[in-house]
């Protein structure tokens, strides 16, 4: 097998190793025989079409589903993750689509819904509102104020708050589930500089995203799911698009490789011509 993994990566330990990771509804198979490896400070980027099982993968590593088979590994020492409680005390945060925010209340108060600190009598608002504003420096975040209601924040600034919630377990692999649906270009570039910068802190990121411009852009390995099975692991420096979409489908006669084909059969004779 070709080692997929960047150079400065290739002799670490996995921070999170899945193996043979299977898991079924009735009877129908979600993941069979799934492997997944995530390093300290690397972008992975699962990709695959709907039903590929990437849902499932996600639900199984944050604790919603138990895998029925397969075995994960943390810091290469066995685990099991049978709740939301586990994967979070273990070191995994993950940011849903819907990000989970609660409009009404401000930035402080969703950062630390159910996290709140302080006594049994009182929360502590100052040391909330200065750990908040820690988070977001550190993602170099543009919040005009934590003390404004979500609802009134763009896209882009609600997915700020999702992420830098998802810092505040200290957690050492985060998973954004298609973190840029429905932004605009300067959203989705911002963003995607606040994924580039989970990895300069060392931590490992599960992104998942249908867009694969953005995942060729920031990723460093791109792990492909077909039909709830591997079909693919590839460095993001070596692939090439047509590679990617050929093994998320399944076809190497897909509309997209057969348009690259004639554009290169196009571009060939134009340069015989000109000779």
């Amino acid at each position: 097998m070709i080692d997929t993994k960047p150079p400065a990566l290739a002799d670490q330990r996995p921070l999170l190793s899945l193996r043979g990771i299977s898991k079924a509804f009735g009877a129908v198979s979600a993941l069979t025989d799934v492997d997944l490896d995530v390093h300290a400070g690397e972008i992975v980027a699962l990709v695959g079409d709907n039903g590929a099982g990437k849902s499932t993968l996600v639900k199984i590593l944050a604790g919603a589903h138990a895998a029925d088979a397969g075995s994960i590994q943390w810091n290469g020492e066995p685990v099991t993750i049978s709740s939301p409680l586990e994967a979070q005390q273990l070191g995994i945060a993950t940011v849903y689509q819907d990000l989970a925010l609660c409009d009404n209340l401000d930035v402080v108060q969703n950062l630390f819904l159910g996290r709140e600190t302080g006594s049994a009598f009182a929360m502590d608002e100052v040391d909330m509102e200065k750990r908040s504003w820690g988070l977001l420096a550190q993602l170099s975040a543009k919040i005009p104020s934590v003390r404004i209601p979500v609802a009134s924040l763009s896209g882009g600034q609600r997915q700020t708050v999702a992420i830098a919630r998802s810092l505040v377990g200290e957690p050492s692999v985060v998973i954004l589930d298609e973190p840029t649906a429905a932004l605009g270009v300067a959203q989705t570039a911002e963003v995607l500089n606040l994924v580039e910068r989970l990895r300069d802190h060392g931590l490992g990121v599960i992104l998942i995203s249908h867009n694969m411009a953005n995942v060729q852009n920031v990723s460093d390995r791109i792990v492909v799911l077909r039909l709830g099975r591997n079909n693919g692991a590839f460095r993001t420096r070596d692939v090439s698009y047509e590679d990617i979409v050929t093994a998320i489908t399944g076809a190497a006669d897909n509309s997209v490789t057969k348009r690259a084909a004639a554009h290169s059969t196009t571009t060939g004779a134009a340069k015989e011509q000109s000779r």
